[in-house]
C-alpha cells in the first residue's frame, strides 16, 4: 500500500485530551462533510472516551476511533501506518512523545505537533532525523502558537523585503503589541519537565540557552536575548521579556537554517512584548519581567485544564515583526489572530498544517513550519484560521 493509500488523511493522536478535542472539533465542525475535508480519525488510549468526546464535541457518529498508547510500540506502528498525518497534542513530549515521532519516522508517516520543549527537540533532532529523511516522513515540531506566528512572521517579512529591497532584512525585531490568553495544564507541565530534565543532565542547558540551540553544526552571531525590560526608541515605548522566545527564536534561526540561510548567515532576531511609553510603560515592562520568574503561581494548572470557551472567544494576539537594515531602511509586517492563542487559535493552526502536509512535496526530515511549508501554510491560516499576515506602512 502506497502512503496516498492509506486508510485516513489525519490522525489526531491525543483527542480525549484538551487540546486534542479542539483539534478534533475544529476539523469536525470547520470542515464537515465539505468536498476537501481530510479522511480523518480520533486516537487515544480509550475507546470509550474516545467515543465519550466524540459525541461531546458534535462530531459525527461514523467518525473513525484508534486505540493507541505510548506505552504500546505496536499500537503507534499500526496508527502511523494507517495515516498520511500524524497530529499528535499529547504532552510533555520530552515524556510522550519519542514513541510517536520514532512510529512515525519509521513509517513515512508526517507528524506534527505543539512542542515548545527545546532540549528534547533537539535530542529528536539527533536521532531521527536522518531516519525521517530515509522514510520521507516530514516532521513538523512547534506547530501551535510557538511557533507559528513568529516563524511564519518572519517568512513573510523577509519576502516583502526582497520583494522591496532585493536583500533579506539583516536584523529582524519580533514585538508582542497586545494579547490575550491563559495558560493550560500541559503548558505548565511541560515547562516543569523541562527543569526537571535539565537538573538531571546541566549539560543540556547549553541548549536551552542558545538560540542557535537547533542548528547543530552551525552557531550565528551574538544574538540580541531581550532578558531585561528595554526603551525602544523606534517604536518610542517600553519592551519586556516574552516567554515564547526562549522557544520561538530558536525555530525562526532553525528554518533560516534549513533553507540555507536566505535571511543571511548573520542573521540577528529577538521578540519582546511591548507596553507603553512613559513611567507607566517602564513599570508595566518590569513587572512583566518579575511575572516571567513564576508565570504559573503557587498553584500551577493541571494537565487537562484550559481556558473557558468564553475566555477562548475573547482571546487574541497581535504581533510587529520590524526589519532593519544599516543604511536605516526599516519594513514592519503585523500577524494578527482571533481566539485564545495558545489554545482557540493554536488548535485551529496545528489542524491546517497538517491538512497543508497532505499537499506538501517537501523532503522529508524534521523541520519547521516555516522550512516545510512556508507560504502554503500562510494561505491556509488566511483562508481557515482568522490569521492575518500583512505588510504595516
Amino acid at each position: 500500500m502506497t502512503k496516498a493509500d492509506r486508510q485516513f488523511d489525519i490522525v489526531v493522536y491525543g483527542a480525549t485530551g484538551y487540546t486534542g478535542r479542539l483539534v478534533a472539533e475544529y476539523l469536525a465542525h470547520h470542515y464537515g462533510a465539505r468536498a476537501d475535508a481530510p479522511k480523518w480519525a480520533m486516537a487515544g488510549r480509550s475507546a470509550a472516551k474516545l467515543a465519550e468526546v466524540r459525541d461531546l464535541i458534535g462530531a459525527p457518529a461514523d467518525t473513525p476511533l484508534v486505540v493507541a498508547d505510548s506505552d504500546d510500540a505496536a499500537s503507534l506502528k499500526a496508527m502511523a501506518e494507517s495515516t498520511r498525518v500524524v497530529i499528535t497534542t499529547v504532552g510533555p513530549y520530552q515524556l510522550y512523545g519519542e514513541p510517536v515521532l520514532a512510529a512515525c519516522a519509521a513509517a513515512g508517516t508526517d507528524y506534527a505537533d505543539l512542542c515548545g520543549e527545546p532540549v528534547w527537540m533537539r535530542q529528536m533532532i539527533d536521532q531521527y532525523d536522518a531516519a525521517a529523511k530515509a522514510s520521507g516522513a516530514r516532521i513538523s515540531f512547534s506547530s501551535g502558537f510557538d511557533s507559528i506566528p513568529f516563524d511564519l512572521g518572519v517568512v513573510m517579512l523577509q519576502q516583502e523585503a526582497m520583494a522591496r529591497f532585493g536583500s533579506p532584512a539583516p536584523r529582524v525585531k519580533g514585538r508582542v503589541r497586545a494579547m490575550q490568553g491563559t495558560f493550560s495544564g500541559g503548558t505548565a507541565a511541560s515547562l516543569t519537565a523541562t527543569m526537571k530534565t535539565v537538573a538531571k543532565n546541566p549539560a543540556l542547558l547549553a541548549v536551552l540557552h542558545s538560540p542557535f540551540g537547533l542548528t547543530p553544526g552551525f552557531e550565528g552571531p551574538a544574538q540580541p536575548l531581550g532578558l531585561m525590560p528595554e526603551y525602544d526608541d523606534a517604536l518610542g515605548k517600553w519592551a519586556a521579556p516574552f516567554i515564547m522566545a526562549t522557544i520561538n527564536t530558536k525555530n525562526v534561526h532553525r528554518t533560516n537554517f534549513l533553507l540555507g540561510h536566505p535571511y543571511g548567515a548573520d542573521f540577528r532576531y529577538d521578540e519582546m512584548m511591548l507596553t507603553s511609553a512613559g513611567e507607566l510603560g517602564q513599570k508595566a515592562a518590569h513587572a512583566i519581567a518579575e511575572l516571567l520568574r513564576n508565570p504559573f503561581g503557587a498553584k500551577p494548572p493541571k494537565p487537562g485544564e484550559g481556558p473557558s470557551p468564553e475566555e477562548r472567544e475573547a482571546g487574541f494576539y497581535d504581533v510587529l515583526f520590524v526589519g532593519e537594515w544599516p543604511d536605516g531602511r526599516t519594513l514592519h509586517y503585523g500577524v494578527k489572530g482571533r481566539y485564545d492563542p495558545g489554545y482557540g487559535s493554536t488548535s485551529r493552526m496545528i489542524a491546517e498544517t497538517g491538512i497543508a502536509l497532505l499537499a506538501s512535496d517537501a523532503p522529508g526530515g524534521i523541520g519547521t513550519p516555516g522550512a516545510i511549508l512556508g507560504t502554503a501554510l500562510v494561505e491556509r491560516l488566511r483562508a481557515h484560521a482568522e490569521i492575518q499576515f500583512a505588510p504595516e506602512s
